[in-house]
């Protein structure tokens, strides 16, 4: 099968300059690693991402005065469209957060620059993406004068929904979104074309809805165009004694009385084939976490071994790299 023909962005030496000079219906081609570590390579058209800027714009109250850091490696789609939207709107990137008013960081730079220098943040708009924002970390960015946005979304689907954390979410200005069996299926003009490899095939139906398998519910909210989005995380199965737990459903409810972060992963078992572990990064949380697990949770959800990590190990784009996270724990943790 032959490939469409396109421009592969992200290896370019100028992917600015690139998405500067393309037109509309220019195939693009942004390389991913992908959550489950298996690379894919995403075609979009140049006006599935121009279309957008508009709307960023205004929730971002952006202007050609504005100055915008984004400290990540513009590899990453968040950061180079971060960047992008920058130029088309007249704004200066800059190189620190002090000469900033806006900056879009992941949760993980969000706490580095929380215990590094809190008061750099004070009076900048923070736009948070790429993994879940908790409402304890956005608090924590309000606390010392950020505003913060944050939205959910996907290098396939571009934006999704937006709102102050992962669990307020509201559809992105011309989005719909449903769930269908707390799966989250997106119809909107963002989303790319497909995928370059052939042996990849996005998931959608004949009216033109999409999945990227990320697990969530849409609410019905009175005045909310849409409902809200509460996003749990990409739909990752632990088969453990003949079960199959969700990591997503798992760490969602974690994560609500949480202090630090919390990944749940499956770690190989001799007998079971997997256990569910979780991996905390406050150790006051597991015991808190335990009773929560024994309260909340069906018996093959609660996880089995926990552990304490000092921070979570990172793929390149700042996400939480759970292969890696399941390689650096052991068989010793504290059984539920």
């Amino acid at each position: 099968m032959s490939l469409p023909e396109h421009v592969d962005v992200l290896g370019a030496p100028d992917p600015l300059g690139i998405l500067a000079c393309a037109a509309p219906d220019d195939l693009l081609a942004f390389r991913t690693a992908g959550t489950a570590g298996r690379p894919r390579t995403v075609l979009r058209t140049s006006r599935s991402w121009v279309e957008s800027y508009p709307h960023v714009s205004e929730l971002l109250e952006m202007t050609p005065a504005s100055r915008v850091w984004v400290p990540g490696p513009l590899s990453a789609t968040m950061n180079l469209f971060a960047a992008a939207h920058a130029s088309w709107a007249g704004a200066e990137v800059v190189a620190e957060p002090s000469a900033a008013t806006h900056a879009h960081l992941t949760p993980w730079w969000l706490r580095r620059q929380l215990a590094d220098d809190p008061s750099a943040l004070s009076g900048l708009h923070l736009v948070v993406a790429g993994d879940r924002l908790s409402s304890s970390l956005r608090d924590a960015a309000a606390g010392v004068g950020a505003q913060v946005s944050h939205y959910y979304g996907a290098a396939e689907l571009s934006f999704v929904a937006w709102g102050g954390d992962a669990e307020w979410l509201r559809p992105f200005p011309g989005v719909e979104v449903t769930a269908r069996d707390s799966e989250l299926w997106v119809r909107s003009p963002y989303v790319c074309e497909g995928y370059a490899e052939p042996e990849h095939v996005l998931r959608s139906d004949q009216d033109g809805w999409l999945t990227v398998g990320d697990r969530g519910e849409v609410r019905p909210a009175k005045g909310a165009v849409g409902g809200t989005v509460t996003v749990f995380g990409r739909a990752g199965g632990v088969t453990t004694g003949g079960s199959t737990v969700l990591e997503a459903d798992v760490e969602h409810a974690l994560s609500l009385e949480a202090a630090g972060e919390v990944v749940v992963v499956g770690v190989p078992h001799v007998d079971l084939g997997q256990v569910v572990a979780a991996v905390v990064t406050d150790p006051d949380d597991i015991a808190r976490l335990q009773e929560v697990s024994r309260r909340v949770l069906a018996p093959q959800q609660r996880p089995r071994w926990w552990f304490d990590l000092a921070s979570l190990p990172l793929t390149g784009s700042g996400k939480v790299d759970k292969a890696a996270i399941v390689r650096a724990v052991t068989r010793e943790g504290v059984d539920a």
